[in-house]
């Protein structure tokens, strides 16, 4: 196993790999997501559109297996800030984790750690940031796909030492697997400090 850092637009030759990396993983519960590799391409590509955009790679051989972005909140969606906003909270000071997405088969093995690490460790290094910011979809604990032996990732982020504020949430529109078509979501957020 190899991680691999790079920055804005040197994404750009990973980016279909990416793509087809968040469908598969997404796909799974709770995101239930029915994507597609052209939305994912032109998602990843606003990352890369920001020169402060960070993006851990972990790879298996040539094989990107798992990713993890990050990205100053000020470059990220409105739907993102918004909420910050809303709280009184400067998105100046935010550095947002965008996603962490990791083939099931390579899960255990302390990468999801290695994760967090490396965005918390940059995000201290650019040096104007407050908060270190994810967030993630509310499912209900009795939604019909959830399988039984599903564990929440809350106990782990909390261990990480984020702290769920259900004060700052967003709603995002995707297709669930088995929908006709976008339905929004409920997002929370976790915070931790970022100094």
């Amino acid at each position: 196993m190899q991680i691999k850092i790079v920055h804005g637009e040197a994404v750009t030759p990973h980016i279909a790999d990416l793509a087809r990396l968040r469908t598969t993983v997404f796909r799974a519960f709770p995101y239930l997501y029915e994507g597609s590799e052209d939305y994912e391409a032109s998602y990843l590509a606003t990352y890369a559109q920001s020169p402060e955009s960070l993006f851990v790679l972990a790879l298996d051989g040539e094989t990107i297996v798992g990713a993890s972005t990050g990205v100053p909140m000020t470059d990220a969606s409105d739907v993102f800030k918004v909420p910050f906003v809303t709280a009184g909270i400067d998105p100046a000071t935010v550095f947002y984790f965008g996603e962490s997405v990791l083939l099931s088969t390579y899960r255990g093995r302390g990468l999801g750690v290695r994760f967090f690490e490396e965005r918390e460790a940059y995000a201290r290094r650019l040096g104007r940031f407050d908060w270190c910011a994810f967030c993630a979809v509310e499912r209900p604990s009795h939604h019909l796909l959830r399988p039984a032996d599903y564990v929440p990732l809350d106990e782990f982020w909390s261990k990480r030492g984020y702290a769920h504020r259900v004060d700052l949430r967003t709603m995002l529109a995707w297709q669930d697997i088995g929908e006709a078509g976008e339905t929004e979501k409920p997002m929370s957020f976790w915070l931790k400090p970022a100094r």
